[in-house]
């Protein structure tokens, strides 16, 4: 093999901010191999093996290339990752399961797995504190979704499947002044100009309590559904929805409403 086609080594480590959408101190912190062996192992825990092309596996992937370059060596560990922990959450939500990977705190991975309703239902119901005895309403959905997402920085497209939700459930067309829309995207625009993740404002803080931050509510349908993940969609750089976040919690309100014709 000549000089040329030998192998070439990288010339900068994979950071965690290179292959996830991380920010802050773990964003410029080198993928260390301890680290993916601390997922491997919390995914482990949680499924019963690793997830093929999951959270672990690119991060092994990547602690490879760093120690094929040279960058970090066989037991190395990230400060982040060795104070703060690597671990792997799940939340049941309405015809859901939400799987949350963390390291340092941040997530670095987060799915949803669709779970039948009819076998998961008065468990879900019992988690999030609500009556199957009734249609679940869109000011339910959304204080369940801080349960699954109330850590996440309220941006535009949070902000735009709120205030959808909040025109369903009055009605109108007219967002309430100081209501859960306009405190949504209050906060969106304050994080717009915030670098730092623990100086934004949360999901939390918008919508605990929202049932009763609502003029009205009403029992979610499909169709609120629908329009609630379009403005998600909309206002997303990415296009996509958020797991665990508003449109999703919505949805799957409106499936169990469905599922259960109440």
């Amino acid at each position: 093999m000549s000089q040329q086609e030998q192998p070439r080594r990288p010339q900068e480590p994979v950071k965690y901010g290179d292959v996830f959408e991380v920010s802050g101190e773990l964003a410029d912190k080198t993928v260390a191999p301890e680290d993916a062996n601390m997922m491997q192992a919390a995914e482990t825990r949680v499924f019963g093996h690793t997830q093929k092309g999951g959270t672990a596996a690119v991060m092994q992937s990547a602690a490879t290339a760093n120690k094929r370059g040279g960058f970090v060596q066989q037991g190395d560990a990230t400060d982040v990752a060795a104070e703060h922990g690597v671990t792997v959450a799940q939340t049941d939500v309405p015809g859901a399961r939400v799987t949350t990977e963390f390291v340092g705190g941040q997530v670095v991975g987060q799915f949803v797995e669709p779970m039948p309703v009819g076998t998961t239902a008065a468990t879900d119901a019992e988690t999030l504190g609500l009556n199957l005895q009734s249609a679940i309403t869109i000011g339910e959905a959304l204080e369940a979704a801080v349960q699954t997402a109330g850590n996440k920085p309220v941006d535009q497209s949070d902000a735009a499947a709120i205030q959808a939700a909040e025109v369903r459930a009055s009605g109108t067309s007219v967002i309430a002044p100081g209501g859960i829309a306009a405190s949504a995207q209050s906060a969106a625009n304050h994080n717009a100009t915030v670098d730092r993740d623990e100086e934004k404002i949360k999901l939390v803080d918008v919508l605990a309590g929202a049932t009763g931050k609502l003029q009205a509510d009403k029992a979610v349908t499909r169709q609120d559904a629908e329009g609630v993940v379009s403005a998600e969609l909309r206002n997303n750089p990415n296009l996509t929805t958020h797991p665990g976040g508003v449109a999703a919690s919505v949805t799957a309100a409106a499936r169990l409403n469905e599922k259960a014709d109440i």
